[in-house]
Parts: structure tokens; sequence; C-alpha cells
């Protein structure tokens, strides 16, 4: 069985497409900091959509990997000509496999940051684009801040520091531009953050305010950062994914990625030195972002939060089964119809119930077969930017938030670290030892896990919410999971 490259694509089977395009006449336009299983499965494949419609062949990818994790996948983009498999994975159990050819150019940064450097600095890149994760912004998780005592960060502002962040390498590449007369890229952050451009643009001109506080002003003034929102689920790929692809397309690709039907991108217009036609490859345009971004992180990613912790208690492992049990959906339906949809604003040119609708369709695919264990990971960065605000807005204005409650209440029971059949949780959090200290106290303390003010501000002086979440937290110590959402459901 031959190994994924260029030279084996004319013989692939029919059952798996491949680049129509000379990918030998494509140009780098685009230089990305991020190229994991996201962005394989999002920007990169809308470029290869519409470089397969003929267009946009000078804004092909050049990848950089700044972390020291990011060797490997240097190692199989050198090996496979920067080619990978797309597998999308449909609710019928169909696969549709996809070659992907709009990476053309990895760079591992570690190795040679001027050579990462010297690329964004040339006149044909004019966009640089993000997925670092949340953690890769450096703020101050809660001031909000950069944070200038990063090591990295600080040995990045040393005069003469080769730099080791992406911020050191994007921010030399600008003072290059800058010193030759050409104008600054767009920086466009593609990560699931509310206002990913603004964070961007708040840590990066801090971090050249910092460098050189003359060219700082130059970045806020002249480069631009527009805000996008971004959608799919993509699971981390396993072996059995790798095997799967194998047999069934008759290559070896070392890193494929897989993922859902649905994909969503919502973009600001923004950009100084022009883009792609993103919105011929279904890329929606629009000046503001935020209700589109709002819309997801209220509905799609804290109803993730609503099903992953009651689904683990349970005994379930993945959202497919959660998804799948009427009681938990009816749960998620609820909380999306009365507490999260009346905090939303207008979403120009999106049916909120179908969107619903689908949200639980996404959900059920059990052929993504995405785990709760990754669902349940880092709750302290998401609770607080999903579910507090929705909380919040429904506590001002007299709405409903028992199902809220009853969310942030599921969190403080997994917290505990067994599930319902008495079995180890491995709680993947930054904050998990107070929190799992916490979580210890409250059948003693039951406000003991909701009084961290750094997670969730003054809400512990709510008396509303106080009395939804104890109702919530002693039900599920005394009837499980599923009991309390049976009783949280006759009382609606």
């Amino acid at each position: 069985m031959p190994a994924l490259e260029p030279g084996v694509l004319s013989g692939l089977s029919a059952s798996v497409a491949v680049p129509s395009y000379d990918r030998s006449g494509l140009t780098a336009g685009i230089v990305h900091f991020g190229v994991g299983g996201f962005h394989r499965a999002h920007q990169a494949m809308y470029l290869d959509r519409l470089m397969n419609a003929g267009k946009a062949h000078d804004w092909a990818i050049c990848g950089v990997g700044v972390l020291p994790g990011d060797a490997r996948m240097k190692q199989v983009m050198d090996s496979q000509g920067c080619l990978y498999t797309l597998v999308v994975k449909n609710p019928d159990g169909t696969r549709e496999g996809r070659v992907i050819g709009s990476i053309i150019e990895y760079l591992f940064a570690p190795d040679d940051p001027e050579a990462v450097i010297e690329k964004m600095a040339s006149d044909a890149v004019r966009i640089v684009s993000l997925t670092v994760t949340e953690g890769g912004y450096n703020f101050h998780h809660v001031t909000g801040d950069f944070d200038a005592g990063n090591p990295d960060v600080v040995h990045d502002l040393q005069p003469g520091a080769a730099p080791r962040t992406t911020f050191g390498l994007v921010t030399e590449a600008l003072a290059r531009r800058r010193a030759r007369g050409l104008a600054p890229f767009t920086v466009m952050s593609c990560d699931n953050i509310q206002g990913n451009g603004d964070v961007a643009r708040t840590m990066f001109t801090d971090f050249a305010k910092l460098k050189d506080p003359e060219l700082g002003a130059w970045v806020e003034e002249n480069v631009p950062f527009p805000n996008s929102m971004v959608d799919r689920i993509t699971p981390v790929t396993t072996d059995a994914d790798r095997e799967a692809i194998a047999e069934e397309f008759g290559v070896e690709d070392a890193w494929p990625v897989v993922c859902e039907p649905f994909e969503q991108w919502v973009l600001e217009d923004h950009f100084s030195l022009g883009r792609p036609p993103f919105e011929d490859a279904g890329v929606q345009l629009v000046e503001d972002v935020e209700p589109y971004e709002l819309m997801k992180l209220r509905l799609l990613n804290a109803s993730h939060q609503g099903m992953c912790y009651f689904g683990y208690l349970a005994g379930y492992r993945y959202a497919h089964e959660v998804a799948q049990d009427g009681l938990f959906a009816q749960f998620l339906l609820d909380y999306m119809d009365e507490e999260a949809t009346p905090t939303l604003h207008p979403v120009p040119g999106i049916d909120l119930d179908a969107y619903k609708r689908t949200l639980i369709e996404r959900f059920s695919n059990e052929h993504v077969r995405d785990t709760l264990a990754r669902l349940c990971a880092e709750s302290s960065d998401r609770i607080p930017k999903w579910l507090v605000p929705v909380i919040r807005i429904n506590l001002e204005n007299g709405g409903e938030i028992r199902r809220s409650a009853a969310i942030v209440a599921s969190w403080a029971r997994y917290d505990e670290g067994t599930d319902e059949q008495g079995n180890p949780i491995n709680v993947v959090d930054r904050l998990k030892g107070p929190l799992m200290a916490a979580a210890a106290r409250q059948r003693e303390e039951p406000l003991a896990f909701i009084s961290n003010r750094g997670v969730f501000g003054d809400l512990v002086d709510n008396p509303v919410f106080v009395a939804a979440y104890t109702q919530a937290l002693n039900d599920l110590h005394r009837v499980g999971a599923r009991g309390s959402l049976e009783s949280l459901l006759s009382r609606s």
C-alpha cells in the first residue's frame, strides 16, 4: 500500500478525491501558525475548495510550528509533501475522503526562526493566520492582560534575541516590512475565542509596544485583526482512523484528519492586502461577527458543557451516546430555548430553531466519536466564557437559570473525581487542584465550589443562583445525573 505523497495521487482509488489543480503553480500568500486537526479540516479545506475551482492559487498556505511538539507535524508534512487526507464522517456511516493540497510548505520555527520571519516579511504573504488555542494568546486568565512575565516572552523582548514565540516572530516580520516600505499583512485569528481578532490585536500590540513603543503604535494603527467565528467538530485522529483510511482509500497517511459534515466560518471583511474569495467557498463575510459568535458560544459550546458532565457521571463516554438519549437531548433543547436564546442578539441569515435542531443532530453523529473527556477538559476556561454570561444576563433580566445552574452543579459533582459507578475521573484543568479540593468539601459545604471568585465572580452572593445551584447539586448527590435531570424536567 502506497504512503501518501505527491507521486501517488494519480494512482489513488476514485473513492478519494485529489487536488485537480497543479500544486507546482501555487504560491504561499498565507502563513499559518498552528497546523492542527481543526485548521486542516477548516481553513485549509476552504482554500483547497477554492483552488479546485481554479481560484486563489496565490493564496496557498505555509504552515508554521512553534512548540516542541510540532516537530512531529514537520516530519509528516515533509514526508507527505504537505498532503493529508480529510475524511468526513456522515451520520449514516458513509465516509468521504479527500486529499487536501492547499498547504505547500511547513516551517519549524525552533530550527530556523529566521526562515519563518523572512517568509512573513516577503511581499507575497498578505495574511498571517492563527489556530494556536486559547493558551497561545498569553493573556492572564483573571485580568485578561498580556502576560509579560512569561519566560519565553521575556526572552523575546531582549535585544537581538532569536524569537521563540509567535509574538516575537510576527512582530519581527512586521518590523521588517515596515523598514522595507511594505504594507503590513492581516493577522487573522481562527481560534475558538470570543472576540478572537480583538484578543489577538491586544496581545500582539502589547508585545510590540514592549519591544518597541514606536513599532507598537504602528501595529496598533495599521494592522487589521478581523474577528471570526469558526465551527467544525474535529476529534483527535486515532490509530483506528488511520487503519480505516488505509483500508477504505488504499493509502497510508501518517496524520489524516476526521471531522463531521457540518462546517461554518463567519469572518469580518477587514483585510489590508486583499484576501482569497472566501465567499465563493461558503464563508460568510460580515461587518460584525459578534451575533454569530454568541450564538455558537452559548448554544453549541455551552451545550457541550451541558451534556459532558451529566453524561460522564451517568456512565456515557461519547457525545453521541448522550445526545441520542431522549432525556439528555430534551434537557439540552430546553437550555437552548429557555436560557441561551433570550441572551442572543439577532443573527442575520440564521434560523435559530433550525440551528438548534442541527446541533442535536451533530452531537448525535456516532461516527464522529467525540469523547466526553475532551469536552470536560479545561472547564475553568470554558464555563466562565460560555455559560456564566448566560446566567448573569438572565439573573439581571429575571429569566430562567435553573438549567444553567444545574450544568454548573454537574461540573462540581464531576470534579469530585468519581462517576456514579465509582470509577475514577481524570480531571484535566489548569485549576484542577483548588477545584477538586473544593468539590471534595461540598457535601458538607454546598457552596465550596462556586466560592471560587476567580471562576464564578460574585455568583455565590446571588440568592436566586445559589438556590438553583444547591438544589441541583443536592439532586445529583441524592438521585444521580439521570434522576436530577428527570426532577428538573418535571419542574419545567
